[in-house]
């Protein structure tokens, strides 16, 4: 178990609860030692006077604000002072639509837990009530020094705590990026655009697994690192894609259509190719649900069948019911396909 980071109060109303906040990601990336090239030798990273060139004691080093002509030098004993038991206290102060706050708001994820046995009905009363109620209890507590604003979430059977940004830290998307295109209004041929930009993304909408992604240049990096302990030759990256000429953009959006239709490792006359996507598990798995259901039995039949007419999400249902493996990567022309092949599997 995880040592935690915060140990203090949450509180809502009248009601406190003890808690203890845990990290709740890790990164993966490499970590490189600096080396002097040409030699196996270590760089390291040296606190240095300035004035004098010598190194300075850990203990002898203190935090100093530059207000212009002079430091104003602060002891850590004194911050503690300005906000006496705030590094011990989470107080939320106001519950929130969870939708209402924005993405760019949000900056770092921990878990709570309850400490102790005794406080686990507080706790697992909170955590029900904001599941419920699709809330986020807003707060503010002082966490190695600094203070952050949090919203505290439930997160399946455990409560959540997101770090969020303060309002002055998020910059004004207009200020930052200057002049945008407008939404897209009038004219046949800008709304046939746009409703085949809308084809597009169905036709490539997938369900959210985030097990089927993963960190694709932390892997290129190992290889490259394994290669050259080899003495291999280094394999060189794909060329970036260049961007889409405006007059070919009608095409270039059909064509893309079309392509997500037919799925990857399928050729134009729609044969089913080895998988989903370049996975092994591609296809379907039938008889999962004791020989196939009527439901999904009725989806089986050709390619097609009565499928066409499906939502997404009506595909999704009864590809879960026929046991069609990899379908949350699969798109709706994907799925129907799947279907087609579960279908005369489990019939």
């Amino acid at each position: 178990m995880a040592r935690p980071v915060w140990t203090g109060t949450l509180s809502f109303g009248l009601v406190s609860v003890p808690v203890q906040l845990y990290g709740a990601t890790r990164g993966h990336s490499l970590r490189f030692h600096q080396l002097q090239r040409g030699t196996s030798d270590r760089i390291r990273n040296r606190r240095v006077n300035e004035r004098t060139g010598e190194e300075v004691p850990a203990d002898d080093i203190v935090k100093g604000l530059d207000v212009g002509e002079e430091y104003v030098v602060v002891e850590p004993e004194e911050l503690d002072d300005i906000a006496p038991g705030r590094s011990r206290s989470l107080e939320i102060s106001g519950f929130v639509d969870l939708d209402e706050v924005e993405p760019v708001y949000f900056d770092r994820t921990y878990y709570l837990g309850p400490k102790g046995e005794e406080n686990e009905k507080v706790y697992g009363l909170l955590r029900d009530a904001l599941a419920q109620s699709h809330r986020a209890g807003i707060a503010t507590f002082v966490l190695r020094g600094r203070e952050h604003l949090v919203a505290v979430t439930a997160e399946g059977d455990i409560l959540a705590l997101h770090t969020l940004h303060w309002a002055d830290e998020v910059r004004s998307p207009r200020e930052e990026v200057g002049p945008v295109p407008e939404r897209v209004r009038g004219g046949p041929s800008k709304n046939k655009e746009l409703r085949t930009a809308v084809q597009l993304v169905e036709a490539m909408s997938t369900a959210w697994d985030p097990e089927e992604y993963h960190d694709t240049y932390q892997e290129s990096v190992r290889s490259l690192v394994e290669a050259k302990s080899r003495g291999e030759s280094v394999p060189k990256a794909a060329e970036p894609a260049e961007s889409t000429n405006v007059i070919d953009l009608m095409d270039a959006l059909q064509a893309s259509v079309d392509s997500a239709r037919r799925g990857p490792g399928r050729g134009g006359s729609g044969r089913r190719g080895p998988g989903r996507g370049g996975r092994s598990d591609g296809g379907a798995e039938g008889g999962k649900q004791g020989g196939g259901k009527a439901k999904s039995g009725a989806a089986g039949g050709s390619s097609g069948g009565g499928l066409d007419g499906l939502s997404k999400e009506e595909l999704y249902e009864r590809a879960a019911e026929a046991g069609v493996r990899g379908r949350s990567s699969m798109n709706r022309g994907q799925l129907i396909e799947a279907l087609g092949g579960a279908g005369s599997k489990t019939a």
